[in-house]
């Protein structure tokens, strides 16, 4: 059966219905996609168009994300260079004028909470408007497939959801990306090249999270990707990151995608987890029983299919470094007695927990606390899932990480209060919501103290370890800005150029604020970290243009 094709650095690459390009990249065994100003090779690495590493000229469009571009026959792709010269690209034609939208509930964020959220808000009569960064919503933790069936009962529950939200009468848009929020609410969005106006009555903000990595010697290789973008390869495009690969870092996600990886017919060699046995811990693992008996022995499953496999899961065990060899990664990792092992693979998935995408959150204002366990900001919430600013909810682990079904609960909740601020049903009798979020709470908080997610620096000795991908500062880099004294992040920002980069410091910016706390004795705070800034997300010119245009002239 013959395939379409599109070409890659003047190579024709064959893909398959509804592949992404770096897909369809990643199965023609093209990691490296782009050149650093250093002349560095970079390669996809979140898979959910955080990072911006996987950028990529599109028949003569540079800065083109490949993880969120769909494949199309004819596509001229080449590698992206440094700093590609813009009087090179096609003129860009002037764009429809901006679509405005004015629902009584918008929920930015079409995952376990937001598509919740769509349902509860509709049953009370209320107009919902759902946007969605991907084509096909789902979110991370259902991760859809606009081309082949569900894989499985997770991804049927998530299909099941979203047909939903569909049939309840909200309108979900995919492929929407929001770069600007505003008092108002005001949000501005572009959708493949259109721009779109979103003045709601509320709002419910379910962004969810990003990985956090681990930050070692060689994590920026093509090949090092987050655990997450593998998943998506493979449940999204049924492409698998490669033939032998290794999982490190600490949490239930690396033992799911290396059974899935595996069940796909990747040779998965190791499972490297941070934290100790559950077994070694059982306090936390008794917790977590009495909270959801059925998660429990979900998760004794995993292990056991793990073993069965022959799939080696190391406790205590941590990566330390990442070399080139050949076109394979060697990948170091170190044992708690300091024994050092070493795997030569394809592909390296790395996951060491979360960090909330909250960036819209705070540009609207909304309060955030520091929790010094996760090294995060949680958005301070009330029962009602209400932010400190009126009518902007919350929910989801774009408020701190309490997983999907306390999104889902907590996407009901919101639902039917944003539903009654704009005039419809009621936000009576939650009891039963709440009382089910709080099992799920206490699930959740029970499985992280049985994992190693706590905030991390990268190990000082190791000067030469990349901190900011975008700009390429190193640690050494930054501890030299240290020197200086800085009181703030933003004071090492201006002096380091870390976090002035594309993803806006998403993968420095923990770091260099808890390099700075440490540095003044100061604690981290709501105002410690850079300062989000709009646009939040890459947008064209042109669609800012649009926007507007018709803000100042609405009629």
């Amino acid at each position: 059966m013959s395939r379409d094709s599109f070409h890659f650095d003047g190579n024709p690459i064959e893909f398959r219905d509804g592949q992404s390009v770096a897909a369809a990249l990643t199965d023609a065994g093209q990691l490296a996609l782009r050149r650093t100003a250093k002349g560095d090779p970079r390669g996809m690495f979140c898979g959910m168009g955080v990072c911006q590493e996987c950028l990529v000229t599109i028949d003569g469009v540079p800065n083109r994300r490949a993880c969120m571009t769909a494949a199309a026959k004819g596509l001229k792709i080449v590698p992206q260079i440094a700093f590609p010269v813009l009087e090179d690209m096609p003129a860009a034609q002037k764009p429809d004028p901006a679509r405005i939208l004015e629902p009584d509930v918008a929920i930015i964020g079409g995952g376990a909470g937001g598509l919740s959220a769509a349902i509860a808000a509709r049953q009370a009569g209320a107009s919902v408007i759902v946007l969605d960064e991907r084509k096909v919503a789902g979110g991370q933790y259902y991760k859809q497939s606009a081309s082949h069936p569900p894989l499985d009962a997770q991804q049927r529950e998530g299909a099941a959801l979203l047909k939903r939200a569909q049939e309840s009468g909200a309108d979900v848009l995919g492929s929407v990306e929001i770069w600007g929020a505003f008092d108002g609410p005001l949000f501005l969005a572009d959708s493949e090249g259109a721009a779109l106006i979103v003045r709601p009555k509320t709002a419910i903000i379910a962004t969810g999270a990003y990985e956090r990595p681990c930050m070692v010697p060689g994590w920026t290789l093509p090949g090092v990707m987050t655990t997450g973008a593998a998943q998506t390869l493979w449940r999204s495009y049924l492409t698998l990151p490669g033939k032998r690969i290794a999982i490190c870092g600490s949490g239930p996600l690396n033992a799911q995608v290396a059974l899935e990886l595996a069940e796909g017919g990747a040779d998965v060699a190791m499972v490297a987890e941070a934290a100790r046995a559950p077994w070694r811990v059982p306090w936390h693992a008794f917790a977590a029983l009495m909270a959801d008996p059925g998660l429990v022995i979900k998760g004794l499953g995993m292990m056991r299919d793990l073993h069965r496999r022959g799939i080696s899961l190391r406790h205590q065990t941590t990566l330390s470094r990442v070399d080139a060899d050949g076109e394979s990664l060697r990948a170091t990792f170190k044992t708690a007695s300091d024994e050092e092992i070493a795997e030569t693979v394809d592909a390296l998935c790395i996951n060491s927990g979360f960090e909330p995408q909250n960036e819209i959150l705070r540009l609207l204002g909304a309060k955030m606390t520091y929790d010094p366990a996760f090294g995060h900001l949680r958005c301070d919430r009330d029962t009602k899932m209400e932010t400190s600013v009126r009518n902007i909810f919350a929910v989801g682990d774009c408020a701190g990480l309490g997983g999907a079904p306390a999104a889902r609960v907590e996407g009901l909740i919101a639902g039917r209060v944003a539903a009654a601020r704009a005039g419809f049903g009621d936000a009576h009798d939650l009891f039963s919501h709440q009382r089910r979020l709080a099992r799920h709470r206490r699930f959740q908080a029970s499985l992280w103290k049985m994992h190693d997610i706590s905030p991390r620096t990268p190990d000082k000795a190791a000067r030469d370890t990349i901190v900011c991908r975008c700009e390429e500062i190193t640690l050494g880099d930054i501890l030299d800005g240290l020197e200086t004294s800085p009181g703030h992040v933003g004071t090492l920002k201006r002096a380091t150029r870390v976090g002035m980069g594309r993803c806006q410091g998403r993968y420095c910016g923990p770091v260099a604020t808890r390099l700075v706390a440490q540095t003044t004795g100061k604690p981290v705070d709501d105002f410690s970290n850079f300062a989000p800034r709009v646009p939040i997300k890459p947008v064209s010119i042109a669609s800012i243009l649009a926007a507007q245009e018709a803000l100042d002239d609405p009629d």
